[in-house]
């Protein structure tokens, strides 16, 4: 009969190790678990208060060119939140889109004559729309450089660049900065942003 020498010492019986190995992979796991369940609504409330203070933006935004228009008694007053979705979309500046139908037509109270539903001045007044919210998504996607007719004018350019190639210093010497000027009446372009944090 052979012994072993580890046999000869006190060991801890085979059943024990896989007991207490067992013992602490279930800890793990239960903390593991409990980590992903405590980080799941946390991170879930962290995106519902983002998705809240961006439409908190929006709105405030939508507002602040309403308020606008309504101001100086313009038709367009209640199509900011379309023109701020628009924007949004096309990677435009919130102000750009309300400013040029300031310049184009007094926010809608002087309209291209010969066509329906344009404020924008769009086509050199030749081009009429259904209604103002499809004249507001036209413009809004070839300004953002999305139409790939109009993108080599309009993509990835500044605003004073887009205003340039919209209405050229070549036809109206000071249309960009004329547009900016309204742009800055409305309000500050990171202005909302500001007040939110």
């Amino acid at each position: 009969l052979v012994f072993l020498p580890f046999m000869a010492t006190g060991t801890v019986p085979l059943g024990s190790i896989i007991m207490d190995t067992t013992k602490e992979t279930i800890q793990t796991v239960f903390i593991q678990k409990e980590n992903i369940e405590a980080n799941g609504p946390l991170a879930f409330n962290q995106a519902l208060d983002q998705q809240a203070k961006d439409l908190e933006i929006k709105k405030a935004k939508a507002e602040a060119i309403d308020a606008y228009f309504k101001d100086h008694d313009m038709p367009l007053a209640g199509y900011g939140l379309k023109m701020v979705e628009e924007a949004e979309k096309n990677s435009l500046d919130w102000r750009l889109i309300p400013a040029i139908a300031v310049r184009e037509s007094t926010g809608g109270k002087y309209d291209c004559v010969k066509v329906a539903n344009n404020p924008f001045g769009w086509g050199s007044c030749k081009i009429g729309f259904k209604s103002n919210e499809e004249a507001i998504e036209t413009v809004a996607i070839n300004l953002g450089g999305n139409n790939p007719n109009t993108k080599k004018h309009y993509a990835d350019k500044t605003t004073k660049q887009i205003l340039r190639a919209y209405n050229p210093p070549s036809i109206v010497s000071r249309y960009a900065e004329q547009v900016i000027s309204i742009m800055n009446d409305i309000g500050e372009e990171d202005l909302i942003e500001k007040i939110t944090t």
